[in-house]
């Protein structure tokens, strides 16, 4: 499988790691590293998330949860799309 990130998803986890950043640059770069690493395992686990039940076809739109973040991706034929990203207290609805 391979694994692409949309531009939405890209700026969603800049914008997280610059929020940690402000505060503590070593907690930032410790937990951006750990989205990424959890990313990587949709590679050999794809159905791993959590199916989203709103979704059209919720067997192909999952959140995978990382912690305290939720990664929604959609799995197409060989490729596995990272659509967006936030923390679980910020709202979905809400600009994500």
């Amino acid at each position: 499988m391979k694994i692409v990130f949309t531009p939405e998803s890209i700026e969603d986890l800049s914008r997280l790691r610059g929020f940690i950043e402000t505060k503590n640059p070593d907690a930032a770069k410790r937990i951006a590293n750990s989205i990424i690493d959890g990313i990587s395992k949709l590679k050999k686990f794809p159905y791993i998330g959590v199916e989203v039940s709103s979704a059209p076809d919720p067997e192909i739109m999952r959140d995978l949860i990382l912690g305290n973040y939720i990664i929604r991706y959609l799995i197409l034929d060989k490729m596995i799309n990272i659509l967006r990203m936030w923390h679980h207290k910020e709202d979905e609805r809400n600009g994500l």
